[in-house]
């Protein structure tokens, strides 16, 4: 399968020393916020296959959703920049600061595309993809975090990448941890796990959706890459720390995230690595990895949710 080489590969794994010392655990991190600064996070290994593919094609424009400060739209603009593609950018909730990811998707040349909170992305997707035709575009649609089994052929890479740098540090990780939040990421983890018949778990949590629904998604991609695999029973997704909802944080959340940059120099994003390496931490904590020696939970990049609102939260909080 055919991608763009656009983010800065491989993405380095470093060990957390002082969390390790204090949970008696060897706990590192997979560094993908490292992948690039415009491209930075997962989103990159997944839009070098979608993007690389609608070139092949001959599509001229591409579409693509996501939230209002989505870092999977952020990253679809900027590649789209980088190779000359038109894209379109639909956005779904209320802009309240012209900020973030959404201030850079403009920066990028994206246009931007806002619907309501409770509207359909895909039928929005869909009638934009339909007016673009009738102007002689040929637009190509991309999946909320190009979670297809195109988009998560980059995931089959990172694991496969992992297996390498494993050798390379003369250690085996008895399991690799993620944030999941469209099921992509977590899909081509999964699967390229099952390939390397690695006696490794892969567990994924949710920062959204129930485990019953987000195991359904990933079975979806899945079987799209290979129809035949039958054996989904590995599939590992916890939904236990969901909190408010996507997007959405606790006190006690961002608490969390300033005391882990305080002890590792390593900022967590608020909705999606944060979240799921809170979770991460607690399960440790209680015992959930209790026969585990080395373990890995991959960063999946996010800086630019720290919004206006969630700064001055963090201000009040930390005063």
């Amino acid at each position: 399968m055919k991608k763009l080489h656009i983010a800065q590969l491989p993405t380095p794994i470093q060990k957390l020393e002082k969390l390790s010392n204090e949970l008696g655990k060897n706990i590192y991190m997979k560094r993908d916020d490292f992948t690039g600064t415009e491209l930075s996070g997962n989103k990159v290994r997944k839009i070098e296959y979608s993007i690389q593919y609608a070139m092949d094609q001959g599509y001229d424009t591409v579409i693509t959703t996501g939230a209002i400060q989505s870092n999977h739209a952020r990253t679809t603009a900027a590649v789209c920049a980088m190779v000359g593609l038109e894209c379109h950018l639909i956005l779904r909730g209320n802009v309240t600061e012209f900020e973030g990811n959404f201030f850079l998707d403009t920066m990028f040349g994206a246009h931007i595309h806002i619907i309501e909170p409770d509207a359909s992305r895909e039928e929005a997707m869909d009638k934009q993809k339909e007016q673009l035709q009738q102007a002689g575009k040929q637009a190509f649609l991309i999946p909320v975090g190009a979670s297809d089994a195109l988009g998560s052929y980059g995931y089959i890479d990172c694991l496969h990448e992992i297996n390498e740098q494993e050798k390379e540090m003369d250690i085996q990780f008895d399991s690799i941890n993620v944030a999941i939040g469209s099921g992509g990421t977590y899909a081509g983890l999964w699967y390229g796990n099952e390939q390397s018949k690695s006696n490794r778990k892969v567990i994924g949590y949710s920062v959204d959706n129930t485990a019953e629904e987000f195991t359904a998604d990933v079975i979806d991609i899945v079987e799209d890459l290979d129809d035949e695999i039958n054996d989904f029973s590995t599939i590992e997704i916890n939904d236990q720390f969901v909190g408010l909802g996507y997007g959405q944080t606790t006190d006690e959340e961002l608490l969390f995230y300033v005391e882990f940059a305080k002890k590792e120099g390593i900022i967590l994003d608020p909705t999606y690595t944060g979240k799921a390496f809170r979770g991460f931490i607690s399960d440790i904590k209680s015992g959930r990895y209790e026969d585990e020696e080395n373990i890995l939970f991959i960063h999946t990049g996010g800086l630019q949710g720290y919004t206006k609102e969630v700064r001055d939260r963090i201000q009040r909080l930390t005063k």
